[in-house]
C-alpha cells in the first residue's frame, strides 16, 4: 500500500533527522566521551516512545537501544501488560536523554550518567522527535528521564501515575536496570504493577 503524501513527508522528515543524530559528534569535540557513536530506532507509525538515559556500551555494539539486560527486562514489562513478545524494539520508538554511550561510572557500578551539558547538547534532537512523531504515549524510563520531563521527584512519588500534556500520555517508570534495587521493596512493586495496569488500560482502549 502506497502512503499518504502527509505520511510519506513525515518518513522523510524522520529519517533526515535521524541522519543528523546518526553523524552528531558534539560530545566528542567538546571532550565529554572519547568517541561518538550516536543510535536511533524507530520508524514515523510509532506510537509509543520510549525515552531512557543513554545507551549502554551493548546497545552501541549492536547499533540498537535497549539490546542489554534493560531491553530484556522492559520488554517483559511490555508483556506483562498485554503486548506481544518483541513489541519493544519492533513498534516502539526508542529514544534517550543523549545518544551515545557516557561509559562506564567510575565507582564500577553500570554505567555513568550522561553530565547536565552533555544532555543540553542532545536535547534538541529529542524535542524534534517528540514534535515530528507526536506520540500517543511516552515511557519514561528512569529517574533521570522522568526528571527531565516531569521536574525534581521521587520514583516513590511519580510511578503508578501519569500526565496528560495535550494528546500525549506520560507514564513513569523505574529504570529496568540489573543494578537497581528499587523493586525489592513490595510497595514499590504495587506502584510499579498499577503503572503497568495503566499501560494495559491504553493498549486496549487504544488499540496499540
Amino acid at each position: 500500500m502506497l502512503k499518504s503524501q502527509p505520511e510519506a513527508g513525515k518518513t522523510r522528515s524522520l529519517h533526515k533527522l535521524q541522519q543528523r543524530i546518526r553523524t552528531c559528534q558534539l560530545c566528542q569535540q567538546q571532550g565529554y566521551i572519547p568517541v561518538a557513536h550516536p543510535i536511533v530506532s524507530g520508524q514515523a507509525t510509532n506510537r509509543i516512545m520510549v525515552i531512557g538515559q543513554a545507551p549502554g556500551h551493548r546497545s552501541v555494539e549492536q547499533d540498537l537501544p535497549f539490546s542489554g539486560p534493560a531491553g530484556r527486562i522492559l520488554q517483559t514489562w511490555l508483556e506483562m501488560a498485554g503486548f506481544p513478545a518483541g513489541y519493544l524494539h519492533e513498534h516502539t520508538y526508542l529514544s534517550s536523554l543523549t545518544r551515545c554511550d557516557p561509559g562506564p561510572n567510575i565507582r564500577g557500578n553500570g554505567d555513568r550518567k550522561p553530565s547536565p551539558a552533555e544532555m543540553a547538547l542532545c536535547r534538541p534532537y529529542l524535542d524534534a522527535e517528540l514534535l515530528l512523531l507526536h506520540p500517543q504515549i511516552v515511557l519514561l524510563v528512569g529517574t533521570m528521564a522522568i526528571e527531565a520531563f516531569l521536574g525534581k521527584t521521587t520514583l516513590e512519588h511519580c510511578v503508578g501515575t501519569y500526565q496528560k500534556r495535550q494528546d500525549t500520555y506520560y507514564l513513569p517508570l523505574p529504570h529496568p536496570s540489573g543494578v537497581s534495587r528499587w523493586l525489592n521493596d513490595p510497595e514499590h512493586k504495587k506502584l510499579h504493577q498499577q503503572a503497568l495496569h495503566i499501560l494495559a488500560h491504553w493498549r486496549n482502549r487504544y488499540n496499540l
